[in-house]
């Protein structure tokens, strides 16, 4: 009796078994203590505090909208984070950025999809600075008893292909398929703080698995 043969294609199928494990699995979009991998103004917007991206003022009104940019872009995946949102006097609003790009004209401007965070808009899509609108958004009353004001929440955004889900602490929040197709479905990942408000925006625990 041979076995070699069948000992071969057992190994050659736990090295394709691994290797596609490896290209699937979830990786740290942020290392907790540096800006590796980000791009933007940490001089005055954007900070690290307690292993957190930190961006904004509870002291003085944020001037603009301001964002935080992977350094390289994104096209098919699953992005977990958990934010936190507070503030007083003004518009308070964040959000994550994704399958965007940066403008030109104003600079610390960004166009793409945002998954939205704050109030009224409270984990819903919308089209940053192209559409200008919101894509689509859940229950008003029933998004209020799943998140937590002034605390973390667990964001997750899922982008595959041009469908894109959108969940708060569990909870499905947007099921959206872009019928567009002049629309990008590649881009950055960007972190944002709004303009016109007094408020602070913190980010942690980001981890992102790329899908085929």
């Amino acid at each position: 009796m041979k076995t070699f043969p069948f000992y071969f294609i057992l190994f050659v199928f736990l090295i394709s078994s691994c290797k596609d494990y490896q290209e699937n699995k979830s990786s740290a979009l942020f290392d907790g203590k540096t800006f590796n991998g980000f791009e933007g103004d940490t001089l005055e917007t954007w900070r690290i505090e307690d292993g957190s991206i930190v961006g904004g003022s509870l002291n003085e009104t944020v001037p603009n909208n301001d964002f935080l940019c992977t350094d390289r872009s994104f096209e098919n995946f699953s992005l977990k984070l958990k934010i936190k949102l507070i503030g007083h006097d003004g518009f308070i609003n964040s959000g994550i950025q994704f399958r965007s790009n940066r403008l030109k004209d104003p600079a610390y401007e960004m166009t793409g999809y945002q998954a939205d965070w704050g109030e009224d808009y409270w984990a819903s899509l919308y089209d940053e600075s192209r559409r200008n609108m919101t894509l689509m958004e859940p229950d008003s009353l029933q998004v209020l008893q799943w998140i937590k004001i002034d605390d973390w929440n667990d964001y997750e955004i899922l982008a595959e292909n041009r469908r894109i889900r959108l969940y708060i602490n569990g909870h499905q929040t947007v099921d959206y398929t872009e019928l567009d197709e002049s629309i990008p479905q590649s881009g950055l990942i960007g972190f944002q703080i709004h303009g016109g408000g007094k408020a602070q925006v913190a980010f942690k625990d980001i981890t992102i698995k790329e899908l085929e």
